[in-house]
């Protein structure tokens, strides 16, 4: 594989970064966290009609661009770097992933353009009051009734499930673990926006009341499929992340060229130096991975749940460090309301945690590839389960 991006993909970078600073400033940012929605709706739609975004990786067939999973790496780059708020993640990563792993056609065909023209915001409705993103932790019921399916339980830590059009749920049945498509509206579903930590990716609570809903692909059988698009948004995630990183390296550089204590910056200082190095290096490394995983993915690469594992574990690590560095590097500013770097570490943790945190990626990495001592002890032919809380 190239590492290196082709020109179309620089190009799509520099289209990207010039629009983003131009929709999604700090005092946009601040705004949006503020806002219970969460995003603006005319940059919503500029990103899905003018620049084409929301339907950059579908297949045209989907009236997608038909693009791939390396391109929309290079737009969350950018997104993480900049802080947008909105659900973007949600919509064309989580939602619009599964939709593609899941084998319906009719429900592709229903969805997906909607997702494309940036009509419709849909996300994935998984983990529950557990916090875990696993088979396991799945316990909402789904009950067949008088015309049709009905969902009843509840869902935590959603994104952006607040206002989804759509919200596509991991659920319950006697045949196992199944997808279905709630709307956003239907009666007995009750949402509440949650009070977290990050407020540029906002989160809600849900509650199924027996709701009306339809079967997404074939019944207890969407398990395969949800860990696939898991792996995907974790890589997807991985690439915000660097972008988030890069961001503080910026904020940390150009505060050292300029503040001056003792006569002189504090870049030219030695700690100083080594610290804003240290971070350098760890971000072109996590550049690397991340660009190697999207690859993994884009070409279905047979160990890509090693790869999203070790890609989600270690980009994690590397945002949170730089996010921490960047504080420290500013001081006592660092920690004030006003100044932005808070906002990043907010986010570093949040998306440090969100589709698995680093220790439980590494858990799982270790049992794929066999080295779990559980696994060790199990007889060679048994298969691990994998849990990523």
């Amino acid at each position: 594989m190239d590492f290196t991006l082709s020109d179309e993909q620089q190009e799509l970078r520099r289209t990207v970064r010039s629009f983003l600073d131009h929709r999604s400033p700090e005092a946009e940012v601040r705004r949006l966290m503020a806002d219970e929605r969460g995003h603006d709706a005319a940059t919503w739609q500029l990103m899905a009609g003018q620049l084409g975004l929301h339907g950059l990786a579908l297949p045209e067939e989907y009236e997608g661009a038909g693009c791939g999973l390396v391109e929309l790496g290079v737009v969350l780059e950018e997104m993480g770097r900049a802080l947008l708020c909105g659900p973007f993640f949600s919509t064309v990563v989580l939602a619009a992933t599964t939709l593609l792993f899941v084998d319906d056609r009719e429900a592709c065909k229903d969805l997906l353009p909607g997702i494309a023209s940036g009509e419709t915001v849909a996300t994935l409705a998984l983990v529950e009051d557990s916090g875990c993103w696993d088979e396991a932790g799945i316990g909402l019921a789904a009950e067949q009734a008088p015309g049709g399916w009905r969902l009843s339980g509840r869902k935590n830590y959603v994104p952006d499930g607040h206002l989804a059009d759509v919200v596509l749920v991991a659920a319950r049945t006697s045949a196992g673990v199944s997808l279905f498509a709630v709307d956003g509206e239907a009666p007995g579903l009750v949402r509440e926006p949650l009070r977290t930590l990050d407020l540029t990716r906002k989160q809600a609570l849900l509650e199924f009341r027996s709701v009306p809903a339809r079967l997404v692909g074939e019944e207890g059988a969407a398990w395969p499929a949800l860990r696939k698009a898991l792996d995907v948004a974790a890589i997807a995630l991985a690439a915000e992340q660097v972008g988030g990183a890069a961001a503080v390296l910026d904020m940390a550089v150009g505060h050292a060229k300029t503040r001056v204590q003792f006569g002189r910056p504090i870049g030219s200082f030695q700690a100083i130096k080594h610290r804003c190095a240290d971070m350098v290096v760890a971000i072109e490394s996590a550049r690397a991975t991340a660009h190697y995983a999207l690859w993994a993915a884009a070409t279905g690469a047979a160990d890509l749940p090693l790869v999203a594992s070790a890609t989600k574990a270690y980009c994690s690590q590397v945002f949170t460090r730089c996010a921490e560095a960047n504080v420290q590097i500013h001081g006592g500013i660092g920690f004030t309301w006003e100044h932005p770097a808070h906002l990043y570490l907010k986010r570093a943790k949040s998306s440090e945690v969100f589709l698995g945190s680093p220790s439980r990626h590494r858990e799982a990495l270790a049992r794929d590839a066999g080295f779990h001592p559980h696994a060790r002890q199990a007889h060679p032919s048994t298969p691990a389960t994998r849990s990523i809380p």
